[in-house]
């Protein structure tokens, strides 16, 4: 990849969102045998994937709780990643923060996490909506059978 190339890539996700992980008062609990991700509303997407990096190197089972939107989403395909069973997950375009621009490469970046039919409905469409088009932990199981609902939680 070309220097300039990849330094707009790094710009444009850097500036991409909402406020970071650790100011989300319910976004990750690391207590106990689990880490939960509840009601997580995403944020920067190259933070997110240095986030997303950690919680899969783990070694822990990470639930996917509540409401999960916008970079949050690129959690759902860490290999030690479940679905909670009332889980309603989020996808958007992603955009400089308070404003309606979508950086280049940011949806690039955010897609090569997804798989299957949640990959082609991104690529399809979602990455340039600035409309919330929300599933639930089900429709999202069908669309990428590689995704798991969690066997740990109740429906």
């Amino acid at each position: 990849m070309k220097p300039r190339r990849l330094a707009l890539i790094l710009a444009a996700a850097l500036t991409v969102a909402t406020p970071a992980l650790a100011q989300q008062p319910q976004g990750i609990q690391r207590a106990g045998e689990f880490i939960d991700v509840w009601n997580n509303r995403g944020g920067n997407v190259l933070e997110m994937v240095q986030t997303r990096q950690e919680l899969a190197s783990s070694g822990r089972t990470v639930r996917i709780r509540g409401y999960c939107r916008s970079a949050c989403t690129i959690l759902t395909t860490m290999p030690n990643a479940c679905l909670g069973p009332q889980a309603r997950i989020g996808f958007h375009a992603p955009r400089i923060q308070g404003t309606q621009i979508i950086p280049p490469y940011v949806d690039q970046i955010m897609g090569n996490f997804y798989r299957g039919g949640i990959r082609e409905r991104w690529f399809g469409g979602w990455n340039r909506s600035m409309e919330m088009k929300i599933i639930s932990a089900r429709e999202y199981v069908r669309l990428d059978p590689q995704a798991r609902i969690c066997g740990s939680l109740r429906p």
